[in-house]
């Protein structure tokens, strides 16, 4: 397994795994796989935002969304939100998704934020339990949602 930032030519990966292996998801438009590579290359090289990717055999089968967000709060820390963690189904109960989740959290403490933030759209038990072996707190906080 490599583990690393995702970058412009995963884009074709990245949407069978959004597509097809995460629940709530997909749209029902077409996508622009330009601008999923042009986003893609751009977080590549931002010390703020990663999409991690683990790959096998040359092939994207898991990701994390991070996010680094700048805080006035907490003697000046930053803290980070992760979304869209999703496996390829085939793929699944393989340690992919705690990896990444690991190396998040890696990167998270060298920047120094004082937390890390993850949402997830599952109710499901199992889900959750992933989430709590990996250290997360279910119901610490509470989510408010305004749709746009």
């Amino acid at each position: 397994m490599i583990i690393r930032k995702a970058q412009g030519k995963d884009a074709r990966d990245l949407k069978v795994l959004y597509f097809e292996h995460l629940t709530h998801y997909p749209p029902k438009e077409e996508q622009d796989m330009r601008q999923w590579e042009d986003i893609l290359d751009r977080f590549e090289k931002d010390d703020k935002m990663y999409l991690l990717v683990a790959e096998e055999d040359g092939r994207v089968v898991s990701s994390v969304q991070m996010a680094i967000i700048e805080s006035l709060t907490h003697n000046v820390r930053p803290f980070a939100i992760i979304e869209n963690v999703v496996t390829h189904s085939d793929f699944r109960n393989r340690g992919y998704a705690s990896a990444l989740l690991e190396q998040a959290s890696e990167i998270a403490r060298e920047l120094g934020c004082y937390k890390i933030s993850l949402e997830t759209g599952s109710n499901r038990e199992s889900t959750l339990n992933f989430y709590r072996s990996n250290g997360f707190e279910i119901d610490a906080k509470h989510a408010c949602l305004k749709r746009l």
